[in-house]
Parts: C-alpha cells; structure tokens; sequence
C-alpha cells in the first residue's frame, strides 16, 4: 500500500496518476479524497489529528505527504510542525517510508540563484523558518536511524490547476484579454517546475530504494526564463497581447495593507527580486530524465486548460 496525505491537491493528483506504475494499492488520504485511478481507496482523515494521520499511515509502505495548506504564515506556523510530528512518528511506528514534497522556502536570499540539494538551509522569511522547522525534524530523525525518508523539492509550479502563482497572474489573466501581471521586477529569471514532472518524479523517488535518506531537487527546465519571458511565451501560445501590469516592491507592501495576499507574498519577493534558478541535474543524472521544457510545458497547458488551438 502506498498512501498519499493531501491527495486532494494538484500535486497530489499528479502523484496518484503516475503511481499505477509501480502499485496496484494506492490509499488516498484527506478531508475529501476523491478518486484518481478506479482501484484507489479512500480514506477520509484530518490531517492535523494525530489519531487521524496514525490510522491513514498503519499499511502503508510508502507514504507521500503532499498537503498544501492555506497560504498564511500564522496557519503555517500553527499547522505545518505538529503536522509533520504527527506524520513522522506515524511512519516510524508504522515502519513506512517517507517522502515529503516540499518547496524551497527553507533557502533563502541569495543562495536561490542557484539552488541545490546542498544548498544551506537559511530561511529569510516566517513562512521559510517553518519549512526550515520541518526539514530539520525529518533529517535528523533520518540522522538517527529511525526514519528513512526523502525531501523532495519543487520550485512554484505551473501546470493545469488553481491557485498557482504562474497560472494567475499571467495565464488567466490573459485568457480574460487582460494584462498578465508580474511581481517586483520582469528582469529577473526565475524557475517554475511543471506538475506532471513532478508527480512521475516524487512517484519514483518513492519506488527507489537507494533514493531515501536524501534531499532531491524533482526535475525543472534548466534553460530558466525572466518574467517577461515567461508573459511573451503564454501570450504567443494563446494568440494574445504580451502587455503586462508590474507590481513593484512598494506597491506590493502598499496593497498589503489592504490585500493580505499580497502581505504574505511581501516577505517572499527575494524569490523574485534576483535570479531564482533550481538545478535539478542530480535528479536528471541519475534517472536519465529530461525534464519538460517550458515551451512544451506552456503549449501542452493551453490545448488542455483553455480549449485555444496549439500555434505552430
């Protein structure tokens, strides 16, 4: 049995779709779980009651912990580590292999222009020390013997789905014939890892034995894009005007005031504000993957999101 905590979002998704590969018993596991593949089982648990994460890890061989909670530092800060206790002691009383999906929140400041699995863990935000408190939880109980699990991290991720930064503020809003939008400066480069990529990658880092007890950067195009790259590569695929609306520092701390997205993504603009790059040559090298390229990525998403005819 493989189980995966938070089957309901998009990476979970991609995850269930990609692990009837490698098993014909997959659990999904959260506050409404819905099937992915016909064979699934459900089971419905909330995930910050430690009984409940107990009883959807017992059976479970390998377990995925995909959950993406609501993006407000004071629920991350309440959440997220009892969480990840309650999940990390389940695997260790159950015996279950772990791998957790994470982003790259625990690196900070200018150790994202280029981003590997050596990278130190230097949080320079709230919501990076919370994810810097749960990498550390799950290392050093790798450190100790007691748990054998992965850390597999994704730069923001763009694919078919909500809620993705990429989708947006630049895919939706052109698909309404408005100007994308960008956040602080359209210069920079920045990485953004493609969602069916990464759900075929966390599947086999999960079915690898000799991948455990390591950190993975999950596959991302190298050949990484500025903002106004990114605008023009949408916009030619959808027949659309590249104008864009820039949102720079001070106006995203002004709108904070008054948006508290935009007060979450105040303390996160050192993603945006330098070049971001995640280098995930180990992962490559050592399966022979090539990841999707953002053109291939950008089309595919435009046939299947908006129905608009693929170009060229």
């Amino acid at each position: 049995m493989q189980t995966i905590l938070g089957a309901g979002g998009v990476i979970g998704i991609e995850l269930a779709k990609a692990l009837p590969k490698y098993t014909g018993e997959i659990r999904l596991a959260g506050r409404n779980p819905k099937k992915v593949n016909e064979n699934d089982s459900l089971f419905i648990a909330d995930l910050t009651k430690r009984e409940d994460v107990f009883k959807a890890v017992e059976g479970s061989e390998v377990v995925y912990l995909t959950v993406g909670l609501e993006y407000k530092t004071r629920i991350w800060q309440e959440q997220w580590p009892p969480m990840a206790e309650h999940v990390v002691d389940a695997c260790v009383h159950h015996g279950a292999r772990l791998v957790f999906f994470d982003n790259v929140y625990a690196i900070g400041r200018d150790h994202v222009s280029h981003i590997t699995e050596d990278s130190p863990i230097s949080p320079t935000s709230k919501k990076g020390e919370v994810r810097a408190m749960v990498d550390r939880m799950i290392l050093d109980k790798i450190a100790s013997g007691r748990l054998n699990a992965i850390i597999a991290r994704s730069a923001d991720f763009y694919g078919v789905g909500n809620n993705m930064m990429l989708m947006e503020l630049v895919f939706k809003n052109l698909e309404k014939n408005k100007k994308a939008q960008w956040l602080y400066t359209v210069k920079t480069k920045h990485s953004f890892t493609y969602t069916p990529d990464a759900g075929i990658a966390t599947a086999l880092l999960g079915n690898t034995p000799d991948a455990f007890n390591q950190v993975w950067n999950l596959p991302t195009d190298p050949n990484s894009m500025t903002g106004a790259e990114w605008i023009d590569l949408f916009a030619k695929e959808m027949g659309k005007s590249n104008k864009y609306q820039l949102m720079p520092s001070w106006m995203v701390k002004a709108a904070s005031l008054f948006v508290p997205l935009f007060a979450e993504l105040y303390e996160m603009r050192y993603q945006f504000d330098r070049d971001f790059f995640l280098d995930s040559s180990k992962f490559g090298k050592r399966f022979n993957f090539t990841p999707t390229t953002y053109q291939a990525g950008v089309r595919e998403i435009v046939c299947q999101y908006s129905g608009i005819p693929r170009i060229g």
